[in-house]
């Protein structure tokens, strides 16, 4: 049986991008940048917003050939950006191998009355940055995009205070 094509590039893909790679565009300037952004966006709002890029999965996860998504899902949950007493929180993340931006956004947003094509929106502004090299720029104009989000949807009670950390975790 052959190897699906697009899987081993996908594998290939994965195992070249490394940690060198993320901090060549996530320095740490960009990184000082992105924890701002995040906490001057989050005084706008109740939600709590966690950043996190991570450059490659693992060869476990290539194996289970685990979705961008999947993988997002997974680390909201290690992030513990579920663990807001209003069930506020969002994560932006980023996978670098598979060029590709996921939101997850916890049940207590709007009561997950967001539509999905906001989300996507969100993506696509932080997308359109990084396709041109401008990562910090993408993060930020991601992290104000999302920001208007929830300030248009409005979740949980008035803020409650800075529940989850403001700086970008490199994965």
């Amino acid at each position: 049986m052959a190897a699906n094509p697009n899987r081993l590039h996908r594998l290939l893909r994965h195992l070249l991008v490394g940690r060198w790679t993320t901090r060549k565009r996530f320095p740490a300037s960009v990184l000082a940048d992105i924890e701002a952004a995040v906490k001057r966006h989050e005084r706008l709002h109740p939600g709590e917003v966690r950043f996190a890029v991570e450059a490659g999965l693992s060869l476990p996860h290539l194996w289970a050939s685990v979705s961008p998504r999947e993988r997002a899902i997974e680390v909201f949950t290690q992030l513990r950006v579920w663990d807001t007493e209003d069930n506020n929180g969002v994560l932006i993340y980023v996978l670098l191998a598979d060029r590709d931006v996921e939101i997850v956004a916890d049940r207590g947003v709007a009561g997950g009355r967001v539509p999905q094509s906001e989300w996507d929106a969100c993506c696509r502004v932080i997308e359109k940055h990084f396709a041109a090299g401008r990562f910090g720029e993408g993060a930020i104009a991601g992290i104000e995009s999302v920001s208007g989000v929830l300030a248009r949807y409005p979740c949980g009670r008035a803020d409650v205070g800075d529940e989850l950390p403001n700086a970008p975790v490199l994965l």
